[in-house]
Formats: C-alpha cells, structure tokens, sequence
C-alpha cells in the first residue's frame, strides 16, 4: 500500500463515510470542506502512527494539508530529514 492508498482509505473512512468516490491525490481537502482545523489534527496524529515521522505544529498549514499529494510530499520530507539527522 502506497502513502497516497493509506491517506485516501483513512480520509474515505474517517471523514467521508467510507466513500472515496471522487477522492483522488490531488483532490483539494480544504478547498472542498472535506477536512477542517480538527480533522487536520486527527489527520495529523494517523500520519505520525502510520508512517512514524514527527510532524512539527509549525508544518501544520493548509499548504502541507491541502490534497493527499501535499501530504505524501510532507511525509517523505519528514522522513528524508528525519533519517539525516540519525
């Protein structure tokens, strides 16, 4: 399972009914009230369980949070400067 499969089944699941009709990796999260400041939160805490990075509050932005692509982009930064500094 890619990142993206793992980010659209939880968005599907947790915030969409189980219905990821229409949801695809550059389907815009905000933009369409699909997620909200909470769910981003909640968004939050799945990615740093699901793929063990450390997502600093101030990566918290609605850039960073915006489709599933942005977030794959945040979660492989994360990771590639997480493992630099070990």
């Amino acid at each position: 399972m890619t990142p993206a499969d793992f980010l659209i089944g939880y968005i599907a699941d947790a915030l969409l009914d189980g219905d990821a009709d229409g949801l695809r990796a550059d389907t815009p999260l905000i933009e369409l009230n699909i997620i909200d400041s909470a769910a981003i939160f909640d968004l939050v805490h799945a990615v740093q369980g699901e793929f063990g990075v450390t997502v600093p509050l101030q990566e918290i932005t609605p850039a960073n949070f915006g489709s599933v692509d942005a977030i794959t982009a945040l979660v492989d930064r994360l990771d590639r400067e997480e493992k630099s500094l070990r």
